[in-house]
């Protein structure tokens, strides 16, 4: 029983000192999250304060029935990571984009005065 207490802390305070994920972000009455298209988030939430492009290679895959399917090879796949600075009242948000979708949302300091 000791053990299992010491685990779920150990647990909780690794989950503590890493940045805050989030699975959606608002944007006024619209919400985005993990699996949205690049161009919704542009038109829900507007242009974000900063963008940066990076690319990596993976295993190609295409989307049949909602699901992923890879198959053999690699590719190189764009990594879009976007600021969105809602004012120095709100926290910022930064959207991680692989091939075009949304993969994680990061709640981040607050923002600047607009």
């Amino acid at each position: 029983m000791a053990i299992e207490r010491r685990a779920v802390t150990l647990v909780a305070l690794a989950a503590a000192a890493t940045p805050a994920a989030a699975d959606t972000m608002r944007c006024g009455s619209r919400l985005i999250s993990d699996g949205d298209a690049m161009e919704q988030v542009l038109e829900s939430c507007g242009e974000p304060a900063e963008r940066t492009r990076t690319w990596i290679q993976r295993q190609p895959r295409f989307e049949y029935g909602g699901r992923e399917i890879p198959f053999e090879g690699r590719e190189d796949v764009p990594v879009d990571v976007w600021t969105y600075d809602f004012g120095s009242s709100k926290l910022k948000r930064r959207v991680r984009f692989v091939a075009g979708k949304v993969q994680s949302i990061e709640t981040l300091e607050h923002g600047s005065n607009r």
